[in-house]
């Protein structure tokens, strides 16, 4: 079975990165713009439950309905708000801050990341490179304010989003995976790819951007199910479907990679080819996504097991091989050095390799990241060290 690569144009976000990005917003502004979104104000709702009582950790960790409503408020105004010290209703503000980030590092097993910006601004203007002005820096979050500056983007990423989050009382489940599928096509058929990949490929040095990178495609509704079915029954089921089989069929002609090739990307005369044809498998009954929210050691798959295949597990496990990225993972003799790090994922039946840009490339994006940080801080202002208690 041939290896298939997808090469990730990472490179693509560090020339969106130095593009001007909005103010934040307060956190009051962004509790009413929540409210007038019924999909994001109910579950508001049900955030501020979760996070009640002793039993707050088990409940953000187990509870369905707590972990749909962090994936709704990680795609609203709430995620990225900020309240400025002194100003009117700052103890509200403060209130409506802690919803979410309490919600995204209270637990245990939570990443711990996303805690690490302030609820407050300083109103300091001076440019004082610190530790937290690195850790700003997350391009998945660039990518989605991009994305809201384009009516197209915002318009059809607000859809999906609504629909992959909305309940299905005929079913008794928290959506309909299927109507979330076709918004989720129609996203990634009608908007430009430098908004739609660039969610879908932003590169990530912490794991609070991974874990909004992951959430880009809704996966509770669009990725998971209750259990995981057999690959080879997933697989069954896709080509039985004419989108999906034929989807698949687009993705392994424009990916297709021969066993003597030089390059570890397929498809040397149209990289954008396999990307794209990638990027439509989201959507089918193939969706992959991101397992979770490492941003070094990340794996890609579709959402399947090879529990239960009884004479068939040979066939299935060599549908489901991938193996973890290593970031300090040691090279073989005389293996001629790579500008690419290689991660192995499975997708489509097939083990893909997709390709994160050489440390120094990374270094190189989070460069221009934190010169894009300073660049805007006479108006963002410094952001202080988070605290639970401030003053």
């Amino acid at each position: 079975m041939l290896n298939l690569s997808v090469c990730l144009y990472i490179c693509l976000c560090v020339c969106y990165s130095l593009q001007p990005q909005p103010e934040w917003v307060d956190c009051i502004q962004a509790s009413d713009m929540c409210n007038q979104n019924p999909y994001c104000s109910s579950r508001y709702r049900v955030m501020r439950q979760c996070l009640v009582g002793k039993e707050k950790e088990a409940m953000l960790d187990n509870n369905r309905e707590c972990q749909a409503a962090l994936e709704v408020l990680l795609v609203s105004p709430l995620y990225d708000c900020r309240c400025k010290r002194g100003m009117k209703k700052e103890l509200q503000c403060l209130q409506n801050y802690w919803t979410i980030h309490m919600g995204l590092t209270e637990a245990p097993n939570r990443h711990p990341d996303a805690f690490r910006l302030a609820s407050i601004s300083s109103g300091n203007t001076g440019l004082i490179l610190t530790e937290h002005v690195v850790r700003n820096c997350n391009p998945c979050l660039d990518a989605a304010k991009a994305c809201n500056l384009n009516n197209s983007c915002k318009r059809q990423r607000s859809s999906y989003i609504a629909t992959c989050s909305k309940e299905d009382p005929n079913k008794g489940e928290t959506c309909s995976k299927k109507r979330c599928h076709k918004a989720l096509r129609m996203f990634l058929d009608r908007v430009p790819t430098e908004y739609s990949h660039r969610l879908l490929f932003c590169p990530c040095q912490t794991e609070g951007c991974a874990e909004r990178r992951r959430q880009t495609i809704v996966p509770d509704c669009s990725y998971k199910d209750k259990e995981k079915p057999n690959c080879l029954e997933l697989r069954r089921v896709c080509r039985q479907d004419s989108l999906c089989r034929s989807r698949l069929a687009d993705y392994l002609v424009n990916c297709w990679m021969t066993p003597h090739a030089v390059s570890t990307c397929p498809n040397q005369d149209n990289h954008q080819a396999c990307l794209a044809s990638y990027a439509r498998l989201i959507g089918t009954e193939m969706t992959p996504n991101y397992v979770d929210s490492s941003f070094s050691n990340w794996t890609i798959s579709p959402w399947c097991t090879c529990k239960g295949s009884g004479n068939q597990e040979e066939e299935c496990m060599n549908f489901l091989k991938w193996t973890y990225y290593k970031k300090n993972q040691k090279k073989k003799k005389n293996t001629p050095p790579l500008s690419f790090h290689e991660t192995r994922i499975l997708n489509s039946g097939k083990i893909i390799k997709l390709n994160t840009l050489h440390h120094s490339h990374s270094h190189h994006i989070q460069s221009l990241c934190l010169l894009k940080q300073l660049a805007h801080q006479n108006r963002r202002f410094m952001i202080r060290q988070f605290m639970l208690h401030p003053r």
